[in-house]
């Protein structure tokens, strides 16, 4: 005599792929899983789901100053570098053979420094007697507005605009070497609003004080990316040594070359200094509101600045 077989057991099924018999269950809603769904996890396995749902409410990995680890790759000191690369290429197109003066190496001075460098004033080139005697320009008579005539772009596009390739090679050099770091420890958005901010900076230093002298190049802003790193090693405990002979053979440089913005070089100095003690020596309670709260409060004091210094040009 046999017995009447009992009800058959239900194999489990996978929730996404109901067609799968699955004995594994997700860590997190214990839902079944096939194979293709599993996903390793610290204990057992999760659903895609439940992973997505954990990258979604997990707090993000920050440096030691709150930035993005983004930063590691170096992004934006990479694209500031293009930018700079592509504004000595404006300035061969619009200049043509005549940029190419001197040893070949785009030593010269053409229309496009004089429409982006720092001006303090309306100014007209002259093909001796100027600014640059014995240059010969291929539109002299021509008056370019400067900052104080309303042309205050030119706080911001000097920085990407240098008077021949060895000044462009050396401060893309620098760059490389100061922005890769800064931008790793600092994440991406801090460290593009502590160039930009020095720089501009080091070219209002330049309207203040240099009123009579043009001025261009990445240098302002990398003068105070020295600054900002030489805080940032101190923050973290790190040697200085380095750092400080760098800046000062810089600074050597600065007063002893002929033709270099002094008033450029320590006002992004000074500016860097500023930013930089902000984002390093912020409390981190209150690390993000400082941070962009100071680093703001430096921009207005600047816009004050130039605003003070053109009134004084019109008085």
């Amino acid at each position: 005599m046999t017995e009447p077989a009992g009800p058959s057991a239900t194999v489990p099924v996978c929730f996404r792929h109901p067609s799968r018999e699955t004995y594994v269950r997700c860590a997190r809603c214990e839902r079944p899983i096939c194979p293709d769904c599993m996903r390793v996890a610290a204990v057992g396995h999760q659903c895609p789901e439940c992973v997505a749902e954990g990258r979604r409410t997990q707090r993000p990995v920050r440096t030691a100053f709150g930035g993005s680890q983004v930063g590691r790759e170096g992004y934006v000191t990479k694209a500031l570098i293009a930018l700079n690369v592509l504004g000595v290429v404006i300035g061969a197109a619009v200049a043509g053979s005549a940029a190419v003066v001197g040893n070949g190496l785009f030593t010269g001075v053409t229309k496009w420094q004089w429409l982006g460098g720092v001006i303090s004033r309306s100014s007209t080139v002259t093909a001796s007697g100027g600014w640059f005697p014995g240059q010969v320009l291929p539109d002299l008579g021509t008056v370019y507005t400067g900052v104080a005539d309303g042309a205050y772009y030119r706080l911001i596009t000097a920085m990407f605009i240098h008077y021949g390739l060895i000044h462009l090679l050396a401060n893309m050099w620098a760059l490389w070497i100061l922005g890769r770091t800064l931008e790793g420890v600092l994440g991406p958005l801090r460290f593009l609003a502590l160039y930009l901010i020095a720089g501009i900076g080091g070219n209002v230093a330049v309207f203040l004080i240099d009123q009579l002298q043009p001025a261009a190049g990445a240098s302002t802003a990398l003068f105070g990316l020295f600054a900002a790193f030489f805080l940032v090693l101190r923050r973290l405990g790190r040697d200085t040594s380095a750092v400080i002979g760098l800046l000062v053979v810089n600074l050597v440089l600065t007063f002893a070359v002929p033709g270099i913005s002094i008033a450029g070089h320590l006002g992004g100095l000074v500016t860097g200094a500023l930013v930089g003690a902000i984002m390093a020596y912020a409390p981190r309670e209150r690390r993000r509101l400082v941070q962009w709260g100071g680093s703001g409060a430096v921009f207005v004091l600047l816009v004050l600045l130039t605003v003070a210094a053109t009134a004084s040009y019109s008085g």
